[in-house]
């Protein structure tokens, strides 16, 4: 597929960017945890709190990766974290998927670094995309998040 072009997001990408996430959200059944609003992506995503690059065909949204740098002390390497990459089911199976990773991986090689991301444990389909490129999991590393009410007690 060579007929999509990738670019940084800018704040006039908003209500694409809130598309585009609300369809993953749902596809990954998290809907329910989904609150981003336009305004919230015009401010944060064109580097204030992540980046966001955004796939089009034609002039229509059909992909997403959101990331940003990450520092693993231990190594003095600097990361690129995925925190989402998304293609619509319709434009699947044409390269895009592999074309964002390929584009973040640059923008990580040039830093010196390496890219990681998290993937959810039923999703299969994907899993077995990652391994296709040769990514494999972090083994003997749990995730932690401190949130909500354990985070004000925590605080208080």
């Amino acid at each position: 597929m060579s007929d999509f072009v990738i670019r940084a997001a800018t704040p006039s990408d908003a209500a694409a960017i809130v598309l585009l996430l609300r369809e993953l959200a749902a596809y990954e059944k998290l809907l329910d945890h989904f609150t981003l609003t336009e305004a919230e992506a015009a401010r944060d995503m064109s580097g204030g709190a992540c980046h966001c690059d955004l796939a089009f065909q034609g002039g229509e949204p059909i992909g997403i990766a959101t990331w940003y740098w990450t520092y693993k002390s231990f190594r003095a390497r600097r990361g690129l974290f995925v925190e989402d990459l998304f293609v619509q089911p319709r434009h699947r199976g044409r390269g895009l998927g592999k074309a964002l990773l390929a584009h973040l991986a640059m923008r990580a090689r040039e830093a010196g670094g390496f890219l990681e991301w998290q993937v959810l444990d039923w999703n299969a389909a994907s899993i077995a995309f990652y391994q296709s490129l040769g990514a494999r999991p972090w083994e003997n590393w749990l995730i932690y998040r401190l949130e909500g009410d354990p985070l004000e007690r925590l605080t208080s």
